[in-house]
């Protein structure tokens, strides 16, 4: 971030670093929001984060000014914004119904976020681009996002609490777990995939401009499912192979 005599500051390397502190400067106002009880806020501030937080990395790689700085801060951040603001968002909404274990859960599932950081930043370059190993922390911190909306918006949800409380279990779980999930980093648009995307995409936006919250939970649950089903069925296939004819 110095240049050559190392004491002046190259404004090119803030620049990326401005969205990832905008992203935690989300996280920070998502938690105020959840302690004053306006939870419908604090879920949107975490998704609003989301999107500043997959714009530091881009840029940085655009301009190329990608650094060991912006990488520990963009850890860092993720901490707050995807670890924090969802636990005391789940707490505040569902979890101090449940005393000492909504406490226990929501504080797992911060240490659990960390170690899913700590692990992917001493993996990079070691895994396959195409899938992640483990649920990334911002893919739970919108899973979290999502239920809460969806349990905020439907009142029929209500006695319901102990299967989120089950579900953020789960999720912390699964995002120190080696389940493999799709990245989607390489999607094949070749002109034989290319209508059928754009097909999908138009569906999908009509779907969620009519019911955006419940489309977000949908989608986001059936991501966490499509790994844990896969990795069951890839066990019971290793376990009881097909016998050859």
């Amino acid at each position: 971030m110095f240049n050559g005599n190392g004491n002046k500051i190259q404004l090119v390397y803030i620049f990326p670093n401005l969205f990832t502190a905008a992203s935690a400067f989300l996280g920070v106002i998502s938690i105020i929001a959840s302690t004053n009880g306006q939870f419908e806020k604090a879920a949107m501030y975490i998704l609003l984060s989301l999107i500043f937080d997959g714009l530091d990395g881009r840029v940085a790689r655009m301009t190329n000014t990608t650094s060991k700085f912006g990488a520990e801060f963009d850890s860092l951040a993720d901490i707050v914004a995807f670890g924090v603001a969802p636990a005391m968002l789940f707490y505040f909404t569902v979890g101090h119904m449940y005393g000492k274990l909504g406490s226990l859960l929501c504080a797992m599932y911060v240490v659990f976020g960390a170690i899913r950081l700590a692990r992917f930043n001493v993996m990079i370059g070691s895994t396959e681009p195409s899938v992640f190993i483990g649920v990334p922390i911002p893919t739970a911190a919108v899973v979290v996002a999502m239920w809460t909306l969806l349990y905020l918006e439907h009142t029929f949800l209500g006695g319901f609490e102990w299967v989120m409380l089950v579900g953020l279990g789960t999720l912390s779980f699964l995002m120190v777990s080696n389940i493999r999930y799709p990245s989607f980093k390489k999607v094949d648009f070749k002109k034989g995939n290319l209508i059928r995307i754009l097909v999908y995409l138009v569906v999908f936006f009509s779907c969620l401009y009519l019911y955006p919250i419940e489309v977000g939970a949908l989608l986001v649950t059936m991501y966490l499912m499509y790994g844990l089903i896969r990795a069951i069925y890839n066990v019971v296939v290793a376990k009881f192979p097909k016998n050859s004819v």
